[in-house]
């Protein structure tokens, strides 16, 4: 199917572009979901201190409720099942688990996942859950400066084979990592999400101490688990703006950051020289053993995909042309990028299966008449599957999409502010309303669901 064609397409014939077996789901993460912050034993995490800062977050929210999920899985579930999805992806709360990140477990804690992936099972919905999706125990930061120090690379470790040995044999794939990039970067350099330092070097330090912590976690858990296992990284390839050979450097430099920097190391072995050399005096140290620990084999690759970067060494910068229109957080719509991406990504490492494990966009929704006619996010939504469907006939083993997300959420710094749901949530109340993209989607998966018949 090729992508860039802009003919109409229909929903049944788009769904016959991929294989019966393809898995449809949605995501979600249990710091901007779950709510119950400090209920049945569950401790701070780093996000839970970062909202009480002022000025870190948006609409000076907090995460104390979130969505309340920790109290609603069940009717959640139930609107999954609606939907017919396939798959759920969500994310355990470390310290929900393991309060103060190490030492004693939380029961409480452990029975609510219990009670979680039971039920999605009941309902004949795969659950695919990751081990760190940010929500560091606040304890950890404290006690060792989170994941500046290489201490913190055995507890997690540890934390990866208890959950691994509970629930291993329940679940259908298993991620050691949400997204490494905006840990180490946003949350240690740019200081936009938690913790919120501001040092290259610290950032480029933890960056290297996540990537150990993905290797040592996949090491414990494989004779525990006969699980996949695997590792979710954001990519957002980067477009230079003009056809200058400045233009061209910086944004290798920005595809060395965002992409290989955590490619090579898993695929290869090592690390981009030539982000080494741009990091100068900031590279982390790297100790002889490091990167053997990082290299494990891995039953599969999530990426999660939003937009591209457009980078512009002029002053001012070219703007990106967003020709199919920007998101409500003034993310470039550009799906060709997805093709293109999972096509290069195939041929220069020859990844494991692919998940794309998110992809959605924030829009402006409104209610009206009990209603939410987000066609943006339906056109959106679209055209990723048809790029997705081009990659997937140029080669990329892709076996399944995630939507991000199931719920309007807690949106990090952007607090409440940004809508990325297929379903409405009215946080005063916790009422769900089915977008006009949720329609569409169960449509679409239906219409999937028949090729099995």
């Amino acid at each position: 199917m090729n992508a860039t064609d802009n003919t109409p397409v229909s929903i049944a014939e788009l769904a016959r572009a991929f294989k019966p077996d393809f898995q449809w789901g949605a995501a979600t993460s249990a710091a901007q979901i779950e709510g119950a912050a400090l209920t049945d034993g569950k401790a701070d995490s780093i996000w839970d201190r970062f909202c009480r800062e002022t000025g870190r977050i948006n609409d000076g929210s907090n995460i104390d409720v979130a969505c309340d999920h920790y109290h609603r899985y069940k009717d959640d579930v139930a609107l999954m099942k609606g939907m017919g999805l396939d798959a759920y992806r969500f994310s355990f709360a470390w310290p929900r688990l393991q309060p103060l990140g190490r030492g004693a477990w939380n029961e409480a804690g452990f029975d609510f996942y219990d009670r979680l992936i039971d039920e999605l099972l009941a309902a004949g919905i795969k659950p695919h859950a990751t081990l760190y999706h940010w929500d560091l125990p606040a304890a950890l930061h404290d006690e060792f400066g989170g994941w500046a120090s290489r201490q913190i690379v055995p507890l997690f470790a540890d934390y990866a084979a208890e959950v691994a040995r509970r629930f291993g044999d329940r679940l259908a794939s298993l991620s050691t990592l949400n997204e490494p990039w905006c840990v180490a970067t946003l949350g240690y350099e740019t200081a936009q999400f938690a913790p919120g330092l501001t040092s290259r070097a610290v950032a480029a330090q933890v960056s290297h101490h996540l990537m150990m912590a993905h290797g040592a976690a996949i090491q414990a858990m494989r004779p525990l688990t006969k699980t996949p296992l695997g590792v979710v990284l954001n990519h957002t390839p980067a477009f230079p703006a003009q056809a200058t050979e400045a233009d061209r450097r910086a944004a290798r430099i920005d595809d060395g950051l965002n992409v290989r920097w955590y490619m090579d190391p898993i695929f290869r072995g090592q690390y981009p020289a030539d982000v080494i050399e741009h990091l100068g005096e900031d590279a982390p140290v790297i100790e002889p053993q490091d990167l053997a620990l990082i290299q494990q084999p891995l039953d599969f690759l999530g990426v999660n995909f939003y937009t591209r970067s457009f980078i512009s060494t002029r002053l001012p910068a070219v703007p990106a042309p967003g020709k199919q229109g920007f998101t409500d957080m003034g993310w470039e719509i550009y799906p060709k990028a997805l093709t293109q991406h999972l096509v290069r990504i195939t041929r220069e490492y020859s990844p494991p299966p692919i998940y794309i494990t998110e992809n959605g966009m924030a829009n402006a929704d409104t209610v009206i008449d009990g209603r939410v006619t987000d066609h943006e996010r339906i056109a959106y939504l679209r055209e990723h599957l048809r790029a997705l469907a081009s990659a997937i006939d140029l080669g990329a083993d892709v076996r399944g999409y995630f939507y991000w997300s199931l719920l309007d959420n807690f949106e990090w710094n952007s607090g409440y502010t940004k809508r990325f749901g297929l379903f409405h949530v009215d946080f005063a109340t916790q009422q769900r309303l089915a977008k006009d993209s949720a329609n569409w989607y169960r449509e679409f998966i239906a219409a999937h669901h028949d090729l099995k018949a």
